[in-house]
């Protein structure tokens, strides 16, 4: 079964770590990914850029409004993504705890929809 995990970070407690905890926090999580890759656990893994860099987009009986940054004001915000296999939410739970950013945001572990099973179900061929 597949989990989107999904990192959010607070750039005000990013802020706040010693100098040096940044990097050494990325290396353990690129670590650990690196890990969970050669046991194929790990699918694939993304960094986000800044929310500052994003774009929401909208459309409302017909007509598309496009705005500056993320979909809502929030201190934290998506900062990146692991797709993962796990057996159940509980293993998936378990992986996400090994990443380090829940100190300083947090984590959610999505259960991935089956895109064929979906195709099937409306009757759309791949």
């Amino acid at each position: 079964m597949k989990f989107l995990v999904m990192i959010y970070c607070d750039d005000s407690l990013l802020g706040d770590l010693p100098d040096g905890q940044f990097d050494t926090m990325m290396r353990g999580c690129l670590d650990k990914a690196d890990e969970l890759k050669r046991n194929g656990t790990l699918i694939d893994s993304q960094k986000l850029q800044a929310p500052s860099q994003s774009r929401t987009m909208r459309i409302r009986q017909g007509r598309t409004t496009v705005v500056d940054g993320p979909f809502a004001e929030t201190k934290e915000y998506l900062g990146g993504f692991n797709l993962i296999e796990a057996r159940d939410m509980d293993e998936a739970l378990e992986i996400a705890k090994s990443f380090p950013w829940a100190s300083i945001g947090s984590i959610e572990v999505r259960p991935v929809a089956d895109l064929e099973e979906e195709r099937r179900r409306v009757s759309v061929a791949a």
